[in-house]
């Protein structure tokens, strides 16, 4: 499962690295090109909300196969899409449907038991940050040997690839439930409402994953421009210094069982506002900026991942019946946030250049630890206790 997700949402990510080769291919400035990663995302924000639901309604087996072979053949049309419309066309296509993390994560959750809930999360998370960052690589090393074409062709024949595996190596598992489909998108919408504990960690995820996006959308542009003058490939081996984010994760889940959610996405919130500041010394340029450019890489590729395994331990300890409508939810807002991420990233460039995006990953970041240290008011006298159970103390305050 680990392995699915990696390769699934590697689909969502290797566009980043190849704004340049897209621009000068298809004879389009590099902010449009840009649009193309930035339209994926939200497609992919799309997808969650209408298709993830349907892992509480459907068997996730086949569900799964049918999504991965028509992403397949999205990416196959994005890879021979003739100019920049047909290409974000197809690329939101491939949001959409590049769903299948989001149905393996609740569907794991709910194979082990609750004090290993944790654990099991953060390592599928460590196969989604693997995917990550491979993407990158994968993305500018295949990209600038072969164009940019060739990454899209390539992620389409191990799509289809594991659209086979998954077939015939996933358990079956039952429906929980037999409600309508406007019912469970309805369901989505209203938990975000009677659920203070989805709310508060779709809150805390989609701020800090709008500064990954901010960073990672704008990185590709500050490398191959006049402080680096890089290519593509540089972008793809860079996003290598994030590996340590692999170990990170399942420590995570780790420390969620053993100290809480909260306490986690504290630390996570302040680990962004750090790589903020060692990012915006990349303006510096040679040796000593490219090293800060790669801790505050580091910093962030962390922080925001291991928030995503303290938010989702959070989430999935709420209603087991409904763990596809929950995670729904709150990846929607998580993905729209990376999504608004991208779009201001790319206009905080153009008008201030590399300092500005730091300035908007700061500001993300700001609002995150100002959201959870007013939270953590409200909550006082109610401190998370080590020796207590495992993830009870998500369930949020009595109702």
């Amino acid at each position: 499962m680990a392995l699915a997700c990696g390769v699934s949402v590697a689909n969502v990510y290797f566009p980043q690295a190849l704004t340049p080769l897209i621009a000068d291919g298809l004879g389009i400035t590099p902010s449009a090109a840009a649009g193309v990663a930035t339209v994926t995302q939200f497609g992919y924000a799309v997808g969650i909300f209408l298709l993830v639901p349907l892992g509480d309604r459907l068997p996730r087996r086949p569900l799964i196969t049918v999504l991965l072979v028509v992403t397949a053949c999205a990416l196959l049309a994005a890879g021979l899409a003739p100019a920049a419309a047909p290409l974000m066309a197809a690329g939101v296509a491939v949001g959409l449907t590049t769903v299948v993390p989001q149905l393996l994560l609740p569907m794991a959750a709910g194979l082990v038991a609750p004090d290993r809930r944790g654990s099991v999360i953060g390592t599928l998370q460590g196969g989604l940050i693997g995917g990550i960052l491979l993407a990158r690589t994968f993305g500018g090393v295949l990209g600038e040997h072969l164009g940019w074409r060739a990454p899209y062709l390539a992620a389409a024949a191990l799509t289809g690839l594991l659209a086979v595996v998954l077939g015939l190596a996933l358990p079956a598992t039952a429906s929980a439930t037999r409600d309508r489909y406007p019912v469970l998108l309805a369901d989505a919408v209203r938990m975000l409402r009677t659920e203070p504990d989805l709310r508060r960690s779709a809150l805390y995820q989609s701020t800090l994953f709008g500064a990954f996006s901010a960073a990672w959308t704008a990185l590709a542009l500050l490398l191959t421009g006049p402080h680096y003058r890089m290519d593509a490939q540089a972008v793809g081996v860079l996003a290598l210094i994030g590996a340590a984010s692999m170990c990170c994760a399942p420590a995570a889940g780790r420390w969620v069982d053993r100290r809480g959610a909260d306490r986690v996405n504290t630390w996570c919130a302040w680990g962004v506002l750090a790589a903020a500041v060692a990012l915006g010394a990349g303006v510096a340029g040679g040796a000593t900026g490219l090293a800060a450019v790669g801790l505050g890489l580091l910093l962030l590729d962390v922080a925001v991942q291991c928030s995503q395994v303290a938010n989702q331990a959070r989430i999935f300890a709420l209603r087991p019946e409904a763990r596809s409508r929950l995670n729904t939810a709150y990846m929607t807002c998580s993905f729209l946030g990376g999504s608004a991420g991208s779009w201001l990233a790319i206009r905080a460039y153009a008008l201030l250049g590399w300092t500005g995006v730091c300035a908007l990953i700061a500001l993300a970041a700001a609002l995150a630890l100002t959201a959870r240290l007013a939270d953590g008011r409200c909550r006082r006298g109610r401190e998370e206790s080590p020796s207590a159970e495992p993830l009870a103390s998500y369930a949020g305050p009595p109702r």
